[in-house]
């Protein structure tokens, strides 16, 4: 075999296996046919929040009027913006390359496909392995109705030329309301197109019932219970029919309607490897596909499409295949976060979940931050535990609102340990801050078992 080891994907997932496995002594080729760093580095998380931060210095120049500062803003520069962007994301694509070729791995620019299961096609060329992980990621798609195709999807947002000013985003999942949230604060009025009664399914009840709040407050008009029929180009403007009758006439629609994973076109079906009724590749608890020499992980998985979890599933892997350390990825207690303006943070279960499997006691906590206090900024912040009754663990922590993520990255060392509610309450806050809220919630909103005992 030419490798130990050929890894089709260049993105978090794939460059973590390979750097690894090269680390520990294994041949390493790595493939990669679009962008090193894959979707989160170029055209998923950290552009985007380069963007968000953009839109926060608008904020913060409008809020320092209430603690005596007067600062004149002028028209947002979007060029200048992108501009910085395209510089920054070229620099960490770089060292991605860099990171590869340091350990040692093999690189190819290209795209590889599947000749058998132990043979992969590159521009012509073939190259043998002893084992072989996909990691090619996912993709945005668009919603399956008339004109779709006039509409754009999130890898299109990061290259527009200019800022529209005025977009209707379609969804309500962690992409659309964080892009809603960048387009207003950088001018935009935007429109929030969406099926479900509340934005950011799946996410705790309390915590979407703030997002709805939080988004009204940054002038976002909210459409829930629409259902999008056709889109139609009115020379250079869109017209999206919503249903009932009602459309809307905008510059701009952009689809934040899911992802899928990227599995088409890889040969699959000449390696043995098997796909899940979501047609993503289905994996056992060790990344193994139907081909136990083959690999699958991160969002090609569809499983956890968060790229921590990716990128933690390729140094296990590496070291179960190389490193003499055998080892698996927990799925439970993974924080994750979405930034909005304010920020949505979680670690662990929602309410919802929790009583599900037995009665939960609820702490939670609304109020107006400090700062907002002085900067007449209409903005709340929601904090949230949710505790099993039994045992007194803290089973779930929830919060939207400025540093959200920053505070739950350390709330969730607590729940993935086992803390209980007496471990947070016996722990000193620090004040003033947000974060003290977590260890000084003493009163007890509701027990699940209480409530339903009265219905």
């Amino acid at each position: 075999m030419d490798f130990d080891l050929f890894v089709i994907g260049g993105g978090s997932a794939g460059v973590r296996c390979a750097r690894i496995a090269a680390g520990h002594g294994a041949r390493v080729g790595v493939a990669e046919e679009r962008h090193w760093g894959g979707t989160c580095v170029n055209i998923g998380c950290v552009p985007k929040k380069l963007l968000v931060q953009a839109g926060e210095y608008g904020a913060w120049a409008d809020d320092a009027i209430g603690f005596g500062w007067t600062i004149q803003k002028d028209s947002h520069d979007w060029g200048k913006l992108i501009a910085a962007k395209d510089r920054e994301i070229g620099r960490l694509e770089g060292i991605y390359r860099k990171l590869l070729t340091g350990a040692g791995a093999t690189v190819f620019d290209g795209r590889a496909v599947f000749v058998d299961p132990h043979t992969v096609e590159i521009a012509g060329k073939r190259i043998t392995a002893e084992n072989i992980v996909i990691a090619t990621g996912g993709y945005p798609e668009r919603l399956d109705i008339p004109g779709a195709d006039l509409g754009i999807v999130s890898d299109d947002a990061f290259f527009l030329k200019t800022m529209p000013r005025h977009i209707v985003m379609v969804g309500s999942g962690y992409i659309a309301v964080e892009f809603a949230g960048i387009f207003r604060a950088l001018g935009a009025e935007v429109h929030l197109v969406y099926r479900q009664p509340l934005p950011l399914r799946g996410f705790d009840q309390d915590i979407r019932e703030s997002m709805a709040e939080a988004l009204l407050a940054q002038g976002i008009i909210l459409h829930p219970g629409a259902t999008p029929e056709k889109l139609e180009a009115a020379g250079d403007r869109r017209v999206l029919s919503i249903g009932g009758g009602r459309t809307l006439t905008t510059d701009l629609v952009f689809f934040a309607t899911g992802r899928r994973a990227n599995v088409g076109g890889l040969g699959l079906e000449k390696a043995g490897v098997a796909l899940n009724a979501k047609n993503a590749i289905q994996v056992d608890d060790q990344l193994r596909t139907s081909q136990p020499h083959i690999y699958a992980m991160g969002d090609v998985t569809d499983r956890v499409n968060l790229t921590p979890v990716a990128t933690a599933e390729g140094h296990a892997l590496a070291d179960s295949l190389f490193g003499d350390n055998p080892r698996t990825v927990s799925l439970r207690n993974i924080p994750s976060a979405v930034f909005t303006t304010p920020p949505v943070a979680s670690v662990g279960l929602t309410e919802e979940q929790a009583s599900a499997l037995g009665p939960v006691d609820i702490y939670l906590t609304r109020f107006t931050p400090m700062r907002h206090n002085l900067s007449g900024r209409g903005r709340k912040t929601t904090m949230k535990l949710v505790v099993d009754k039994a045992t007194q663990k803290v089973v779930g922590a929830h919060m939207l609102g400025e540093d959200a993520a920053e505070i739950i990255q350390g709330i969730a060392i607590a729940v993935v340990m086992g803390a209980t509610k007496a471990d947070f309450d016996r722990t000193i806050g620090i004040h003033p801050t947000a974060a003290e809220e977590f260890v000084t919630l003493r009163t007890r909103t509701r027990t699940t078992d209480l409530a339903k005992a009265a219905e």
